[in-house]
C-alpha cells in the first residue's frame, strides 16, 4: 500500500493530551509522524488535545513541549510556531466544534437527544431483557420533528447532540496502511454522541473536525485507537470531508509481553533524558520498535530516518521494549562522538549537573583528555560522573573499595610497588607530567621488582582512584595531576602490605 496520497501534499499531526508526561508510546508515535512528514516533503503539525478539564494542565503541556524539543522533533505548525490552521489547542477551538455540530443538525446529519441517563439505562436494560442483538442507543429522539427539537433546546431543556448513522450504511471498511483492510459492521454502531450536555465535544468528534479543518492526509497513531476509527469515518462522511489514510501502529510491550508500565522501569521521555540517554540514540531506538528499513541496521541516523521512513515497513506485531538494546545503541552514539563533542555535550553538562565542575577548573586540553579517557567506558551520559568522581574527591577523603583493597593493597608486595612508583613519579616535574611520560616512568617497575604488571599497577590504581577500574594508568594519573597522585600513593602505603 502506498504511503502517499496523490491528491494532496502530506500533512500529519501528533495530538497528545496534556494529562501527564510524554511516555514512550507517544514519543514513538510522534517520531513516526515527524519522520513520515520529512520523508515525504510534508508538514508535521503538533496539536494539543486539552479538552479534559480535570487533567489537562499548562504544566503538562510544557512538559510535552520540552520532551518534543529534546527529541529534536521540530514541528511545522502548532504551539510556539503558529500556522494558518490554528489555534492548535482544542480548548481554543470550542466555537469551531459547536458550529460544526450545529451545521450537521441543520443538514440532517445529526440531531438533538433529550434522553436522561436514567432513560438510557432503562432502554439498555429493556433491550437486554428482550434479547436484542443491538443494545446501544435505541434512537429514541431521532424521529423528533426538528422544529420541535429546536424549540425544546431554546427552552433550555438539557440535551446532547448525536450523529445519525445512516440506516442503510454498509460495512465501514478502513484501509489501514499497517493492518490492511479492516472491516467494521456499521449495524453495530449506535447514533453516538458528538456533543455532551455540558456543551463540550466528544473525542471522536473534536479530533475529526480538527483533522478535517487542518487538512490532515494521514493519521499515524497507536492501534488502541483502531476501535474509534469506524465512528470517526462516519463523522468524516457527515462533514463531507475526505477520509485520511489511517496507519495504526502496534503497542509497545515490556519484556514480559505485558503493556509497558512503571514496573518495567522508566516510561516517560524525561526519565530517559535524565538517566543519561542521548536524544539521537533514543529516537533511533524508538524508531526501530516496529519499523526497519532493511532488517539489519541497528544504528540509524536522524537524517536517514527522515529520508527513508516508510509505512510499508511498519510491523503490525507488538514491539518489545529491550533496555539492553537501547543501552547498546546509546553506547554506540557516545563512542562515535569526537572528543570535543563529548566534552561539550556530555562531560561538562554532566559534571556541572553533579556539582563537580562548572567548566572553569581545567583548561580545554584537560577536558579533551578526560573525554578521550572516559568516553569508551560510558554506556550512558551519566556514567561519566562515576568515572570522573575520583578527580574531584579530596585526597584524604578518597574511599577505597573494600574488595579492591583486599585484593590489591592488602597483598604482599603492594607497599613495595607503591614505594617504587612514588620514587619513579617524583622524578617527573609538572611540565612533563603526561600519559606517555607517566607510563614510561612506571614501565620498568615490574621487572625491577620481579612482579607481574597487575601486582605493580593495580595497587597504584587503587591508591589513586579508590577502585580497581579506571582508564589506562597514564591517563588516570595525568588527569589526577602530580601532587594529588603522590599524596594518594603516600596515603595508601598505610594500608599496603
Amino acid at each position: 500500500m502506498s504511503d502517499t496520497n496523490t491528491n494532496a501534499a502530506v500533512r500529519v499531526r501528533f495530538a497528545p493530551s496534556p494529562t501527564g508526561k510524554l511516555h514512550v508510546g507517544g514519543a514513538r508515535t510522534a517520531i513516526y509522524n515527524w519522520a513520515f512528514a520529512r520523508a515525504n516533503g510534508g508538514t508535521f503539525v503538533l496539536r494539543i488535545d486539552d479538552t479534559d478539564p480535570t487533567r489537562s494542565t499548562e504544566e503538562n503541556t510544557q512538559i510535552i513541549l520540552r520532551a518534543m524539543r529534546w527529541l529534536g522533533l521540530d514541528w511545522d505548525e502548532g504551539p510556539e510556531v503558529g500556522g494558518q490552521f490554528g489555534p492548535y489547542f482544542q480548548t481554543e477551538r470550542m466555537d469551531i466544534y459547536r458550529e460544526a455540530a450545529e451545521r450537521l443538525v441543520a443538514e440532517g446529519h445529526a440531531y438533538y437527544c433529550f434522553c436522561s441517563p436514567e432513560q438510557l439505562a432503562a432502554d439498555r436494560e429493556a433491550a437486554k431483557e428482550r434479547g436484542d442483538s443491538f443494545q446501544g442507543y435505541q434512537r429514541t429522539c431521532r424521529g423528533i420533528d426538528p422544529e420541535v427539537a429546536q424549540a425544546r433546546v431554546a427552552a433550555g431543556e438539557p440535551h446532547t447532540i448525536r450523529i445519525k448513522v445512516p440506516e442503510d450504511r454498509g460495512d465501514v471498511v478502513v484501509r489501514d496502511a499497517v493492518h490492511g483492510e479492516v472491516v467494521f459492521n456499521a449495524r453495530e454502531l449506535d447514533d453516538f454522541i458528538i456533543f455532551r450536555s455540558d456543551g463540550t465535544p466528544t473525542y471522536n468528534f473534536a479530533t475529526v473536525v480538527d483533522d478535517a479543518e487542518m487538512g490532515i492526509t494521514h493519521i499515524i497513531r497507536g492501534d488502541d485507537h483502531l476501535s474509534n476509527t469506524p465512528r470517526q469515518v462516519i463523522v468524516y462522511e457527515a462533514l463531507g470531508a475526505p477520509t485520511p489514510i489511517f496507519a495504526h501502529i502496534s503497542m509497545i510491550l515490556g519484556s514480559d509481553g505485558k503493556k509497558l508500565s512503571k514496573r518495567h522501569g522508566a516510561t516517560s521521555v524525561e526519565e530517559y533524558r535524565d538517566a543519561g540517554y542521548l536524544s539521537d540514540a533514543f529516537v533511533n531506538y524508538l524508531a526501530l520498535l516496529g519499523w526497519a528499513p532493511d532488517g539489519e541496521s541497528t544504528v540509524i541516523s536522524r537524517e536517514r530516518l527522515a529520508r527513508e521512513f516508510s509505512l510499508d515497513h511498519v510491523s503490525k506485531n507488538p514491539a518489545i521494549m529491550d533496555p539492553k538494546k537501547l543501552d547498546f545503541i546509546n553506547a554506540e552514539y557516545l563512542h562515535a562522538m569526537d572528543d570535543a563533542g563529548f566534552a561539550h555535550d556530555v562531560l561538562l553538562p554532566q559534571l556541572n549537573a553533579a556539582g563537580l565542575d562548572d567548566g572553569t577548573q581545567h583548561d580545554e586540553s584537560w577536558y579533551l583528555m578526560a573525554s578521550a579517557a572516559f568516553k569508551p567506558r560510558c554506556t550512558l551520559s551519566s556514567d561519566v560522573v562515576a568515572q570522573a568522581r575520583y578527580l574531584y574527591t579530596p585526597d584524604d577523603e578518597l574511599v577505597y573499595d573494600e574488595k579492591a583493597t583486599k585484593r590489591w593493597l592488602a597483598k604482599q608486595g603492594a607497599r613495595a610497588a607503591l614505594e617504587a612508583a612514588s620514587e619513579a613519579l617524583a622524578k617527573l616535574d609538572e611540565a612533563s607530567w603526561g600519559p606517555a611520560a607517566i607510563e614510561e616512568a612506571l614501565e620498568p617497575l615490574p621487572e625491577q621488582l620481579g612482579m607481574g604488571k597487575g601486582k605493580v599497577f593495580q595497587p597504584i590504581r587503587v591508591a589513586c582512584v579508590g577502585g580497581a577500574a579506571s582508564p589506562g594508568i597514564g591517563e588516570t594519573l595525568a588527569l589526577l595531576a602530580r601532587a594529588h597522585t603522590l599524596a594518594r600513593i603516600e596515603r595508601a602505603k598505610e594500608l599496603a602490605q
